[in-house]
């Protein structure tokens, strides 16, 4: 009969030859993939990256998007920052008046001013939810055209890969301006 110790201590040992049997074939994998990747520098990859955000905030689509939506929601922006004024007001007003009221006029005050900062609340979430949705639709055709013009690209100029996110970059294969030329045409 094995003991517990030696059945743990075979298990673990079967374990940690798994692992580096693992191991080793990323290793060879990785090893492999540098014999393949070598070759593949010398015939001239070309690599080319592209700042999707930098496109979504400084491109003629981008930008004149951004106006359009803003025009639309002004009218409602400027509905909720005339009401959060009024309930600012209102609680200034109530906390001057509040000693000199009775309980019942304070107790109605409170509750008053509770309805109406929680409908400010509510007003502003629709507001939000409502700004978000139109961006993301009008940003999306935005980000169509974006990868129609990065295909063009790549296909002219014969990208063999092109990134859209990355830790570092070296601005050499930075095309994102070519991309935002190419969006303002």
């Amino acid at each position: 009969m094995m003991s517990d110790f030696a059945r743990n201590l075979s298990r673990l040992s079967r374990a940690a030859s798994v692992n580096l049997m693992g191991s080793l074939v990323v290793a060879g994998a990785l090893l492999a993939g540098g014999a393949y990747a070598a070759p593949a520098a010398a015939q001239g990859t070309k690599i080319g990256f592209v700042n999707t955000e930098r496109i979504l905030r400084e491109s003629g689509p981008a930008k004149a998007a951004q106006a359009k939506i803003e025009s639309e929601f002004k009218r409602r922006d400027d509905d909720l920052q005339r009401a959060a004024s009024t309930l600012r007001a209102q609680a200034e007003k109530y906390d001057k008046d509040a000693p000199v009221l009775s309980e019942g006029d304070r107790v109605k005050r409170q509750r008053d001013l509770s309805n109406s900062d929680a409908d400010l609340q509510r007003r502003r979430r629709e507001f939000q939810e409502d700004f978000n949705r139109r961006r993301n639709e009008e940003f999306s055709s935005i980000v169509e055209k974006a990868n129609a013009a990065i295909k063009r690209i790549a296909e002219q100029e014969n990208y063999d890969l092109i990134v859209q996110d990355a830790v570092t970059v070296n601005p050499r294969v930075d095309i994102t301006d070519k991309v935002i030329q190419a969006l303002g045409k």
